[in-house]
């Protein structure tokens, strides 16, 4: 049986932690799982507990194992940790000796995308047999390099057979995103009933939610999404990151969320897209400057 099929017992684990609620998965009791699925539970509180802000402690707990599944979760751990080189090299090792390993193929592809080597990524990810995590990350990467027609094609061939998955709904919600029109209300309806529902609610949920709402133009009620997420994890940096965004559309001064943004994430993307823009903006503006004639 597929320990993450419905009647598996890894599912509510793995739903857990694709739902963003990374303490249930650390407080998840495992210890009635079969022996075979104790080793995938093990990997998935580990990589709730590097998205929880233990890194430091997780690289620790996984240092000298010899399994590979848990030697790319070092490499996890210390790419969060800023340590670039050493990760990328643990996992290049790890993708020429066990390239069939499902975690070393999930994991290994978000260490390389983050990174920046998308094409070694996608290279290991698409040796994955049948697995939706898989499929899911590959459709954010293709999403990241702005090839919307690949990520959709990769959804809808996953659509074929994995029927109404969690993962399926959510990489169809990604590119629904992205490709825009109807597809935004049909998105809102995915994150909506994840982050209203008690049992899968999580401050992700919520910020897609609010993403979705301010594509409708339904910003009052993205303001009142962000708020709700902003109360549950003050420093969470896409809840300040989106409100900012509102913020300037609706003609309010974001210079303090733009301080917030940097202190909970220095190197988020949308600071580094807002300093390229000013440099741009500065290189452009230096040919027109004025010209001063004695």
């Amino acid at each position: 049986m597929d320990p993450y099929s419905a009647e598996g017992e890894l599912i509510n684990i793995h739903n857990h932690f694709h739902q963003g609620q990374y303490q249930e998965v650390v407080d998840f009791d495992t210890s009635s799982f079969s022996p075979e699925n104790e080793l995938p539970a093990r990997v998935l509180v580990l990589r709730a507990r590097i998205a929880l802000g233990q890194a430091e402690d997780v690289l620790a707990d996984v240092k000298g194992e010899s399994e590979p599944e848990l030697q790319v979760i070092g490499a996890l751990a210390a790419f969060t940790l800023g340590k670039t080189d050493s990760a990328v090299q643990t996992v290049e090792k790890l993708a020429s000796s066990a390239a069939d390993n499902a975690t070393v193929q999930i994991v290994g592809g978000i260490v390389l995308q983050g990174a920046g080597k998308s094409e070694e990524a996608l290279a290991l990810l698409s040796q994955h047999q049948a697995s939706l995590e898989a499929v899911a990350l590959i459709t954010q990467i293709q999403l990241q390099l702005n090839r919307t027609d690949l990520a959709l094609k990769e959804v809808t061939a996953a659509r074929r057979w994995a029927q109404d998955s969690l993962l399926v709904n959510l990489a169809e919600s990604w590119v629904g995103v992205r490709l825009g029109g109807e597809k935004y209300q049909q998105a809102f309806y995915v994150f909506e009933e994840l982050a209203q529902a008690p049992a899968t609610s999580s401050i992700r949920s919520i910020v897609s939610q609010a993403v979705c709402e301010l594509h409708l133009g339904r910003l009052e009620e993205c303001q009142a999404a962000l708020e709700q997420a902003m109360q549950k994890e003050p420093g969470y940096a896409e809840a300040i990151a989106n409100l900012l965004v509102l913020t300037i559309l609706t003609g309010n001064d974001a210079s303090p969320l733009l301080v917030a943004l940097k202190k909970a994430d220095p190197q988020h993307q949308l600071i580094a897209d807002l300093a390229e823009k000013d440099a741009l903006f500065d290189k452009a503006a230096a040919k027109y400057s004025a010209k001063v004639s004695a």
